[in-house]
């Protein structure tokens, strides 16, 4: 029987976050998965010395973790059995493969440690439900990734929401578009099997951002197809092979929030050019253009009835931060015996939305979600730097 239902009534008041009060302000921070990604952590998580510092890494390759360990001036370069039995490593960064991710995150909840991972939480709904079980168990964390979220861009865009510059939100639309990552991508044949696609790549973004902006997710209606059966590889080294494509590459749904609004979202890889909006917020009262939910800052323009033109806002949020605020937040959450913004059970919820992406289009019918996240709470504004409040 599981310990959490999956409708996790309450769990985020009575159970996740009664994670015991560790007696250190800083945590220590060990990094499983050398590759690069990897480095956007060591850099982004600098600013946040006050609540976290990466002490380890780890690596299948255990050579490459000790490289990656002296090239950031670290005394540990481990096997993961190792960094797992560090007691100076109090939070998992899991940046393995997503497949790995569900496992990785098991191991270090099964070693006692906290565990905050690269998107997605899961490849499916049953293994991300398992891993926030056993955090739930062990009164552990889980937090994932995207933490853009916590940036400039989208934080300032869900400030305008929550002081009514739009009225009520209504509608939004979300439209990741292109044609796919052959092109460029060293090795892409993963992007093309299941687990792949436009959806669990690129998806997380922009639907763990209007999450953030308009609160959980109630249902989801949608449809998928594979347009190019094959793929040919366009860069080195494995330029002029082809990818036999296995899963769907071009998704249109339209999402239902507990809270009212729709929005319409557009995930694909069969796109050549287009012109429609990245993400943009309707209200009563007008509209918000969201910047790239995939960068931490950029533009936010408002229209609005009384003006009725757009207007570039002024970021109300530090637009300078990058990867590891997330991890910072939640360490300092810990610390402070409260909700962390970015996740797992977030991250799980991200997984189910795009889960029901393909359950709706195989059944022919709107799918209901189970879990019912908690909307995040707001950064405070006008933080420096490095600061969480």
């Amino acid at each position: 029987m599981p310990l959490v239902k999956p409708g996790f009534p309450e769990t985020s008041a009575s159970t996740l976050f009664m994670a015991k009060k560790s007696s250190k302000r800083l945590m220590g921070v060990g990094i499983i998965g050398c590759g690069n990604i990897s480095n956007a952590y060591f850099q982004h998580t600098k600013p946040f010395a006050d609540y976290v510092k990466i002490v380890a890494c780890a690596d299948i390759d255990v050579e490459r973790a000790k490289s990656k360990a002296a090239e950031q001036g670290l005394g540990k370069g481990y096997s993961v059995e190792e960094l797992l039995a560090d007691p100076e490593v109090d939070i998992v960064l899991n940046l393995t493969i997503p497949a790995a991710h569900a496992t990785v995150n098991q191991q270090a909840l099964k070693a006692g440690k906290h565990a905050y991972c690269e998107k997605p939480f899961g490849l499916n709904y049953k293994e991300g439900l398992k891993t926030f079980n056993d955090a739930t168990k062990r009164k552990l964390r889980v937090g994932c990734a995207p933490d853009t979220v916590l940036g400039g861009g989208i934080q300032t865009c869900r400030k305008l929401i929550d002081d009514g510059a739009i009225g009520r939100p209504v509608a939004a639309t979300a439209n990741m578009m292109g044609h796919g990552p052959e092109g460029w991508h060293p090795n892409p044949d993963f992007f093309y099997q299941p687990g792949g696609g436009p959806l669990f790549d690129m998806g997380p973004y922009y639907l763990t951002s209007l999450v953030t902006m308009l609160g959980p997710v109630k249902s989801v209606a949608a449809s998928s197809t594979i347009s190019f059966k094959e793929r040919m590889i366009g860069s080195k080294p494995l330029a002029g092979q082809k990818i036999k494509v296995r899963t769907p590459t071009h998704h249109c749904g339209v999402l239902e929030f507990a809270q009212g609004a729709i929005a319409t979202v557009t995930m694909s890889f069969d796109v050549w050019a287009h012109h429609v909006p990245l993400l943009e917020i309707y209200g009563t009262e007008g509209s918000i253009q969201c910047p790239d939910p995939n960068h931490f800052n950029g533009d936010v323009l408002l229209w609005t009835t009384k003006k009725r033109e757009w207007t570039k806002v002024p970021l109300t949020h530090n637009g300078d931060t990058g990867r590891g605020i997330g991890i910072a937040d939640m360490a300092n959450a810990i610390q402070n015996r409260r909700p962390h913004r970015a996740s797992g059970e977030l991250g799980l919820h991200v997984v189910e939305v795009m889960e029901s992406f393909q359950a709706s289009w195989k059944a022919g019918k709107r799918i209901a979600l189970k879990s019912k996240v908690r909307q995040p709470e707001a950064m405070p504004a006008g933080l420096a730097l490095g600061r969480l409040s």
